[in-house]
């Protein structure tokens, strides 16, 4: 049986801050609606759910990233996710230039949970905690072919 991804899906607490967020990263928005009924609060398991969707791309075509928002139920605020912690753990992004994309992350406030690793010359990565408290790791190629 064939998969394939079609996006990965981030509960945010303000949709317009997540989208400037990942379009200043060098995403674009496809497409954004309003999602409710019978047919939403079956798919997530939630009565009277009502949402505010995104779907961003990235400029390569293949990765996507489907934001929303809760109208209704209230969303239910949480401590950040730590690294080690089992679940949904971060998005990666490959980057050209690490250091313009932590100057970009940096205008909307988000910094590097530590700083820029080196990974035996290959890349150059940081974890930094975006909008909603969502990890993004961003890696820059050093080898590049």
């Amino acid at each position: 049986m064939p998969i394939k991804l079609e996006n990965v899906g981030i509960a945010v607490r303000d949709l317009e801050e997540t989208i400037a967020f990942f379009t200043d990263l060098g995403l674009t928005v496809l497409g954004r609606d309003e999602v409710s009924g019978e047919w939403a609060d079956i798919a997530v398991d939630l009565d009277g759910n009502h949402a505010k969707i995104a779907v961003l791309q990235t400029p390569d075509g293949h990765g996507q990233l489907e934001l929303f928002e809760y109208i209704h139920p209230d969303a239910i605020e949480t401590e950040p996710t730590r690294p080690n912690e089992i679940g949904m753990h971060r998005v990666a992004f490959s980057v050209d230039d690490i250091e313009e994309s932590l100057a970009v992350a940096a205008r909307h406030g988000c910094r590097p949970l530590r700083g820029v690793a080196n990974y035996r010359d290959i890349y150059k990565l940081s974890y930094i905690r975006g909008p909603s408290g969502i990890i993004v790791m961003l890696a820059e190629e050093l080898q590049k072919s």
